[in-house]
């Protein structure tokens, strides 16, 4: 059973998360403090996130986390997953209430999706398509398939990263991949079975 861990820095109930985690053939643990994910030598690592980017890069500082993260999922290449501001915490800069240095593993920016001029809510709340456009063992299973949402900002980053893009109000990066690193806007552990098979073939990465 795959070691892994799943990162609480203080923003949002990661029950959901953990427990999804479980049923999808992991062994999941939660790690509060940059130590503490360091002593669980994990297999995989899970970053989840909601609320503000700014804040949730000001705790996972505060924490130690940061660096923690970097010497697993950077220098001994972890297998590792964002999800949500969990995503969007890995490029370089993000917009939201101002600027805000992200982790800077992928190149790239967190901008709002500007829906409104289209006559489109924000923020994006609820089921949404996966447009699958690139060949990644991740998303074998995702081809047209319908994921859940909750996000007012989303990641632009170079083509070569994107493996995914949803449509709401403009097209957007809805998951992506860089070597070990991957991470998707989307909640899989709120997407039914779509979401239990993307889990699932991530844990098995």
């Amino acid at each position: 059973m795959t070691r892994v861990s799943v990162v609480e820095y203080g923003i949002g109930n990661i029950t959901s998360v953990v427990n999804a985690c479980g049923r999808a053939g992991g062994d999941p643990r939660v790690a509060r403090s940059g130590d503490e994910l360091l002593a669980q030598d994990p297999g995989h690592i899970v970053l989840p996130g909601v609320g503000a980017l700014g804040a949730a890069m000001q705790f996972l500082r505060q924490r130690g986390l940061d660096a923690a993260l970097e010497r697993l999922v950077i220098e001994r290449g972890v297998p590792f997953l964002g999800i949500c501001v969990g995503m969007q915490m890995l490029v370089e800069v993000g917009e939201e209430f101002g600027e805000h240095a992200c982790l800077g593993w992928v190149p790239g920016r967190v901008r709002r999706l500007g829906a409104n001029g289209r006559g489109l809510r924000l923020p994006h709340v609820g089921w949404n398509t996966v447009e699958v456009v690139a060949d990644d063992p991740l998303l074998a299973e995702s081809a047209d398939t319908h994921f859940y949402f909750l996000h007012s900002y989303a990641v632009d980053c170079p083509e070569e990263y994107v493996l995914a893009r949803t449509e709401y109000g403009r097209p957007f990066a809805s998951a992506l991949r860089k070597d070990n690193i991957a991470a998707v806007q989307f909640h899989p552990e709120k997407s039914s079975g779509a979401g239990a098979a993307f889990l699932s073939a991530f844990l098995a990465s």
